[in-house]
């Protein structure tokens, strides 16, 4: 037997093969077919996302005279996603220190929309700034400390929430 003739058989097995996969999936004609549809209701529901950049996470104070405050300035770029209507928060918390007193008085100010001014509570996060909705914020802090003269470096914690 010649190699052309024996190639003949498998062709023709391919091609009926290939005919039965196209009359197998072929649809049914669509002519007398009964329509039917439907609404479906998708909820889905987005967590609260937030990114917070800080310029500084230790304010560093040089008191040369105690008549004149010593300041120091942190900026920040704070970042939510939250359902409408929902309020961010920025916090402060002052965190211990050996190179400042716990007595000492720490104050701030803010000076863009939505920041706030007072005084850093030496245990508990204080409202630095407060935002209603998603979006980009940034900002400056400016922190004043009185006291005697010296250096004087204090650590924060920043934080950033929102429901």
């Amino acid at each position: 037997m010649d190699l052309p003739s024996m190639r003949r058989p498998r062709r023709v097995s391919i091609l009926v093969s290939f005919a039965c996969v196209v009359f197998v999936a072929t649809p049914p004609g669509v002519e007398g077919a009964e329509s039917k549809s439907s609404t479906v209701t998708v909820v889905a529901g987005f967590g609260s996302r937030s990114s917070l950049k800080v310029s500084t996470e230790i304010l560093q104070f040089a008191v040369s005279d105690p008549d004149e405050p010593a300041v120091a300035v942190i900026e920040f770029s704070a970042g939510t996603r939250t359902r409408t209507g929902a309020d961010v928060l920025l916090t402060v918390e002052r965190l211990p220190s050996m190179d400042c007193p716990d007595g000492t008085t720490v104050t701030f100010a803010g000076d863009r929309l939505g920041t706030t001014a007072g005084t850093l509570d030496p245990v508990a996060p204080t409202i630095a700034a407060r935002w209603t909705g998603s979006g980009l914020r940034t900002g400056r802090l400016t922190f004043v400390l009185h006291a005697a003269p010296g250096t004087y470096m204090i650590p924060v914690r920043f934080a950033l929430s929102a429901p």
